[in-house]
């Protein structure tokens, strides 16, 4: 399947947002999503990837490239909601998109990538397997900020 892969643009956030609520089964607003979006679009370290097929987002994740003091950690980046529409999976797309992210995250120097997935969604976690993603660590700690 041919897919285009590029940063997302203000005018992208629409297809991304109907993408996610759809896969993860959220109820994010485009004003919300387009707020948050204006306000750290000058931010070179989150980037926002999509694919295209026939003019229409099918794949999409986000890149957290986070620089740090430490040597160890270096820099490093962080994916989360990476999706593809459930009509377009077994077709590759999910490697070609982590493909892609490994791309940028070389070109931003990091010395890896981490991920977190929801308990649910298990078919990602045999992609995130597949790919050589390894579970390091099975807690993750939250708690909202009051």
């Amino acid at each position: 399947m041919n897919v285009e892969f590029r940063i997302a643009n203000y005018d992208d956030l629409e297809g991304i947002i109907k993408l996610c609520n759809e896969c993860f089964n959220e109820n994010t607003s485009l004003d919300y999503a387009q707020r948050i979006f204006k306000e750290n679009e000058s931010d070179k370290n989150q980037i926002y990837l999509i694919g295209i097929v026939n003019n229409e987002i099918v794949a999409h994740t986000k890149i957290n490239i986070i620089p740090t003091i430490y040597e160890g950690m270096n820099t490093y980046a962080i994916l989360n909601h990476v999706c593809v529409r459930p009509d377009f999976r077994r077709g590759h797309i999910g490697t070609s998109l982590l493909d892609e992210s490994f791309a940028i995250a070389k070109e931003h120097n990091c010395v890896c990538i981490e991920l977190w997935s929801k308990n649910f969604r298990k078919a990602a976690h045999g992609l995130y397997h597949k790919y050589g993603f390894e579970v390091v660590d099975c807690k993750f700690f939250s708690k909202n900020v009051e």
